[in-house]
């Protein structure tokens, strides 16, 4: 997903700064209220940072000027909401970037729309939709994380998209070009990514179920419910 540091045009680099910059600030407000009220998820979230950095490394060559690979953004959405996790992916990306030459710096600010922010939000919106239906928790899970993998992909399919549209059919053809060649790789990744954190969930369930309670993840009925079926 990465788009290449120099890839996009300058307009565009600077166009998505300013779409994800407030999404930061919010991200930023939102940390502080955690780390001050709850600092018993500290742990919880760095592990969250740390499945965003694993899994987002793990990239294969795709279109040009990119690449695919899982994101890992679906577990910290739905633990700590996307805007937290805006801050997690900004701080993956960066570091990407700068370390790794994964991305790039003046690519950060469309990267970031599309995996720490737009991904997380869909994730978010799946579990809580899902939570308020009754869907299977660990199901619901699994959909956040696989569906917050595809939609960044479909995000930077768009970005690129816009950036280049095709001569003949603009946006629409440029998009269904992208977007199929990375349907070829990220399908089968996101169904895996998405296995991946439902069993991770189940661990931190059976390990500190009142962690996930605490953060507003689960209810108390919810989560005894969870643990007597492990029993």
């Amino acid at each position: 997903m990465h788009i290449m540091e120099g890839f996009l045009p300058p307009a565009w680099c600077l166009f998505w700064f300013l779409v994800s910059a407030p999404f930061v600030v919010y991200g930023m407000y939102q940390l502080r209220i955690l780390m001050r009220e709850k600092r018993e998820a500290l742990p919880l979230l760095a592990v969250a940072g740390a499945f965003i950095f694993v899994l987002s490394s793990l990239k294969l060559p795709s279109v040009s000027g990119s690449c695919s690979h899982p994101t890992g953004t679906g577990l910290g959405a739905v633990l700590f909401g996307p805007f937290i996790t805006s801050i997690l992916g900004l701080i993956v990306l960066l570091y990407q970037a700068v370390f790794l030459a994964h991305g790039g710096l003046t690519t950060l600010g469309a990267n970031l729309f599309s995996m720490g922010i737009a991904g997380p939000l869909l994730a978010y919106a799946v579990y809580r939709g899902g939570q308020k239906v009754g869907l299977n928790t660990y199901l619901t899970v699994f959909l956040a994380a696989a569906l917050a993998d595809l939609f960044t992909y479909v995000v930077t399919a768009a970005q690129l998209a816009l950036a280049f549209p095709a001569e003949a059919g603009g946006f629409v053809t440029s998009f269904l070009a992208f977007a199929g060649v990375y349907a070829v790789t990220q399908v089968p990744l996101a169904i895996i990514e998405g296995a991946v954190i439902a069993l991770t969930f189940k661990y931190i369930i059976d390990v500190r179920s009142e962690i996930l309670v605490r953060l507003g993840v689960l209810s108390d009925a919810v989560a005894a419910r969870l643990q007597g079926a492990r029993a």
